[in-house]
């Protein structure tokens, strides 16, 4: 399980409103507690750590704008029901991800 937690900031000049606030968020995702899992979650983590897993922007899910969002870096945030409810399983999900990663120069 991995645990995001984006706290209440100010936009920067690369957001859409710079210097305008934004809320932050929590986020949890899972991977599968295997090699490749273990593999997929340390590129997360650089990824997290170059600051590409989330954005601001608008959300998609409730439309309210200026909040944290993810940033084309698919996540699993449910631990079961199949892809169409964002979990497991979900057998090509490790491979696609790791595709995002590397299309944003995370290898």
């Amino acid at each position: 399980q991995i645990q995001y937690t984006i706290p209440d900031g100010y936009q920067e000049d690369c957001h859409p409103n710079p210097g305008r606030p934004y809320e932050g968020t929590r986020r949890v995702a899972f991977l599968p507690n295997n090699r490749e899992g273990r593999d997929v979650l340390q590129l997360l983590r650089k990824a997290f750590d170059n600051r590409l897993v989330f954005t601001v922007g608008t959300s998609v899910t409730t439309g309210e704008m200026d909040v944290v969002t993810w940033n084309d870096i698919h996540h699993k945030t449910n631990p079961h029901g199949g892809a169409s409810n964002y979990g497991y399983p979900d057998p090509g999900y490790l491979k696609r991800v790791t595709e995002e990663l590397a299309a944003k120069g995370i290898r």
